[in-house]
C-alpha cells in the first residue's frame, strides 16, 4: 500500500513543491489536480498542477524522478452532465485531454462521471451512455 494525498490541499505550490513536500515528509505519491487553467469556483477546484493543455513531459519525468514521489493518478472533478451544456461541453473536452496526457506518462485519471441533479439517477443514464461511450473504462 502507498500514502499519498491530492495535491489540491496545496494550491499555492507548485508542482515541484508539492512533489518536493511530499517527499520530504514521506509521502510515496499524489493525486495531481489538472483542472483548465482559470478562477476558482469552489474550495479545492480549479487548482492547476499539471496543465494538461501545455504539459512539459519531460519536466514532469525529472520532477518524479527528482523526488521519489509517484503520481498515484491526474485529477479533475467537474461535471460533465451539467445541464449548462456549455458547461458539460467543456468538461468532457478537458477529460479528454487529461486522459490523453495520463496515457502519455502511463497514468489513470480519476474525474467524476456528472449528473443532472434535477434528474433521477434512471433519468441520467441515458445521458451518460451518450456522454460516456464504451471507449472509456468506467469503473
Amino acid at each position: 500500500m502507498q500514502l499519498g494525498f491530492v495535491s489540491a490541499i496545496l494550491p499555492e505550490l507548485s508542482f515541484e513543491e508539492v512533489m518536493i513536500l511530499a517527499s520530504e515528509i514521506g509521502y510515496d505519491c499524489v493525486e495531481v489536480m489538472c483542472w483548465p487553467k482559470g478562477k476558482v469556483e469552489r474550495r479545492y477546484a480549479g487548482v492547476t498542477h499539471i496543465d494538461v493543455a501545455d504539459i512539459d513531459m519531460k519536466s514532469v519525468q525529472s520532477i518524479i524522478g527528482n523526488t521519489g514521489v509517484a503520481i498515484s493518478a491526474l485529477g479533475y472533478y467537474p461535471n460533465p452532465l451539467s445541464r449548462d451544456e456549455n458547461e458539460a461541453s467543456s468538461a468532457v473536452d478537458h477529460i479528454n485531454q487529461m486522459i490523453s496526457t495520463a496515457q502519455s506518462l502511463g497514468l489513470d485519471v480519476n474525474t467524476f462521471i456528472g449528473r443532472d441533479w434535477t434528474k433521477s439517477v434512471e433519468d441520467n443514464w441515458p445521458r451518460f451512455l451518450e456522454t460516456w461511450s464504451p471507449n472509456y473504462k468506467v469503473c
